[in-house]
């Protein structure tokens, strides 16, 4: 058994807070540079320029990658051979992401309710956490805030197996056609597939934030990720929805067993900013 304290779960959260928010991954920047490179639109192209001047800019911390700083989510693996003291482990996490907003200046986005007053929490919390048991003794935190210009545009779906790869097909195309100039491209994708209603929508948020230099293991999952990146491609919204090639820079699929009668898809929609951070423990 090993010990974590809380204290250091709230200070790694509020580090990855800050470095999402301003440090473009370099999966994401090589992805820009070559999306750069294969462009054939002249203004699709000088706008892929500007986003790569725009990661140059952040990082060297004259501003955040995007003034939406989003809604912080978070994904903890927690090792089954871990005990944290000290505190509950949300309350620390959402002490770190108070922290991290706060002192960093990063835009405070979150309301209290959502329906009726609609009154701004001042801090960015809560986050919305995803927990998950794994084996061993680490601690691996993924934060991820997510800005809604691109999250609105995410879709859901309960298809029937009927549909099949064809139908799943069908649910990406419009979602990227939906998203359009709304969701900043070049998008990332994420589509989970099969499981329940919540889980297809989980399983598509946690493929959002993989690697872009990442394929699914099955390869037929992979295939389908060059065929769903293919179809973004050729709708021609390109960078910022002024026409291109480069609508998408990557698209990636991950899936779970469901029922005999059905087949959910879910869509997540990323936009070119794709913010996400993660240590581990």
């Amino acid at each position: 058994m090993r010990t974590i304290q809380a204290s250091e779960i709230s200070k790694t959260v509020a580090e990855l807070c800050k470095k999402a928010c301003y440090v473009v991954t370099p999966d994401m920047r090589k992805a820009f540079e070559n999306a750069k490179e294969s462009e054939v639109s002249p203004i699709g192209k000088e706008i892929l320029g500007k986003i790569l001047q725009n990661a140059d800019l952040a990082e060297k911390g004259v501003a955040p990658i995007c003034q939406d700083t989003g809604m912080t989510v978070v994904f903890v693996d927690i090792g089954q051979d871990v005990h944290i003291e000290g505190g509950y482990i949300e309350d620390a996490i959402n002490e770190g992401v108070k922290n991290g907003y706060v002192d960093n200046y990063l835009r405070k986005s979150v309301v209290a309710e959502p329906l009726f007053e609609r009154k701004n929490t001042t801090n960015n919390t809560p986050a919305v956490i995803n927990t998950r048991i794994v084996k061993g003794d680490k601690l691996k935190i993924t934060v991820a805030p997510k800005g809604f210009g691109s999250e609105n545009k995410s879709v859901l779906k309960m298809l029937v197996p009927a549909d099949g790869v064809e139908g799943v097909k069908k649910v990406f195309l419009e979602a990227v056609k939906y998203a359009g100039p709304n969701s900043c491209p070049p998008m990332v994708l994420g589509v989970g597939i099969g499981g329940t209603m919540d889980k297809a929508a989980l399983l598509a948020k946690q493929a959002a934030v993989r690697s872009v230099d990442s394929r699914n293991e099955d390869e037929r999952y992979a295939k389908l990720e060059d065929e769903l990146l293919e179809l973004a491609r050729q709708t021609g919204v390109g960078p910022q929805g002024l026409g291109g090639l480069n609508t998408a820079v990557k698209v990636n699929v991950e899936w779970y067993p469901t029922h005999i009668a059905g087949l959910p898809v879910a869509i997540n929609v990323n936009c070119h900013a794709a913010r996400h951070a993660s240590a581990e423990l």
